[in-house]
């Protein structure tokens, strides 16, 4: 006997309490699947920002604020390091290119960040995709995602770009009006191409305009009134944090070696991203536990539902039995109008996590800047097939109460 008519008249009898239980599922699977998807996006696109900082040295202090303020823009106040460590890394044989990073100025809500030409371009990798890359000083070129345009010319606030970025950004806030450096500006000549980080809203201008800005000098020595490398030892001012381009992978531990002594540190950023991923991990391990413990709650709430739903319906399936249809075939019917319920709200789940991670993503991109491409994988594919499949095994309890029983009971109930 073929139980499909029956299943789907079941189905069409259940009309609301097949709908809600189709939602309950399809929102404890979201869950876990907006989780996962979330996590390993993340994860991808914190690594793929830090790929542009080969090796961070600065001074001894927290390496994690290091991290955060020069790759991610997480920008509070460093320690600052002898200006000098850049003109011996400038003549050291073991690096390719070396460059400094300033930061405390804010433009419209934008961080101003100085370093040097070379750098703003990634050593060769990033170029301007409308105008031209900075050649002197009082010229900027602004990150691809940059409310600013070309030809726009800035005044720089000091004070804490978070203030005001990225809440209000490419607007001048009350705050930042009052700390307007006098005399100063900056000509935007060019935008660069994305980089998927949070450097994509910064406004990035030669290093030596951060400093004459606070008047500190250019770096160079007396008379030079260049941009760039190689700076002068006896003049260069002291830096928060220095980008370092190793000729090989030896060297890069050598001089990790080498600069994590005394008063300063060195690093690889992708060792600090191992120990937050590692508590990101714990994090996440904790919140799965919690959802499938949600999953098994919303899978027992179901299973009352559907139970309670057979018992109403106890006179028909006894009906089936009277007319020659075997216990099997009753219990087929049950199970398989509840599984067909679960299926359907796995998938539907499986949708809705996929939506809700790309709604986290963009606010995560909001407050970070970083670009964060949700796609759905393997895991929420089986995350969702493991749900569908333990809500199968739910729908058995139901089928089981349905099938128990005398038929004479059956139809006098």
């Amino acid at each position: 006997m073929n139980p499909l008519p029956m299943i789907l008249a079941d189905l069409r009898g259940l009309r609301w309490n097949a709908v809600v239980v189709v939602v309950l599922v399809a929102v404890a699977v979201a869950v876990g699947i907006a989780l996962g998807a979330q996590e390993r996006a993340f994860r991808h696109a914190s690594a793929r920002a830090a790929d542009d900082f080969p090796l961070l040295i600065g001074a001894a202090g927290s390496n994690t604020q290091l991290v955060l303020t020069s790759v991610y823009l997480r920008l509070e106040a460093l320690p600052l390091m002898n200006g000098a460590a850049l003109a011996r890394l400038g003549t050291d044989e073991r690096v390719a290119a070396v460059a400094p990073i300033a930061f405390g100025d804010v433009v419209a809500g934008h961080p101003v960040i100085g370093t040097t030409a070379a750098f703003a371009g990634r050593w060769g990798r990033l170029a301007p995709i409308e105008g031209r890359m900075f050649a002197a000083e009082n010229e900027a070129v602004i990150g691809s995602d940059a409310r600013l345009a070309i030809g726009d010319d800035l005044k720089p606030s000091h004070g804490h770009a978070g203030a005001v970025w990225p809440t209000d950004l490419g607007h001048v806030g009350t705050e930042e009006a009052a700390h307007v450096h006098a005399g100063a500006h900056y000509k935007v000549v060019g935008r660069l191409a994305p980089t998927g980080g949070p450097w994509d809203r910064a406004v990035i201008v030669p290093v030596e305009t951060v400093w004459e800005t606070h008047g500190l000098g250019n770096g160079h020595a007396p008379g030079i009134e260049r941009i760039g490398p190689p700076f002068d030892a006896a003049t260069v001012p002291d830096v928060p944090a220095i980008v370092v381009k190793p000729k090989s992978f030896a060297a890069a531990y050598q001089l990790r070696g080498e600069w994590r002594r005394g008063v300063t540190q060195a690093l690889f950023p992708a060792e600090v991203l191992v120990e937050l991923h590692v508590a990101l991990g714990d994090v996440q391990q904790i919140l799965l536990v919690a959802s499938a413990l949600d999953d098994g709650l919303v899978f027992l709430a179901v299973t009352a539902l559907l139970v309670t739903v057979v018992g109403l319906r106890r006179r028909r399936y006894a009906v089936l039995r009277a007319l020659g249809a075997p216990q099997s075939f009753v219990l087929a019917t049950v199970w398989g109008a509840a599984a067909v319920l679960m299926v359907a709200g796995a998938s539907l789940g499986l949708g809705l996590g996929w939506g809700a991670a790309i709604a986290v993503s963009q606010l995560i991109a909001g407050d970070t800047g970083l670009a964060v491409p949700v796609t759905i994988g393997a895991p929420e594919i089986l995350w969702a097939g493991a749900v569908a499949l333990a809500g199968s095994l739910f729908a058995l309890i139901p089928a089981w109460v349905a099938g128990r029983g005398s038929v004479i009971d059956g139809l006098s109930s």
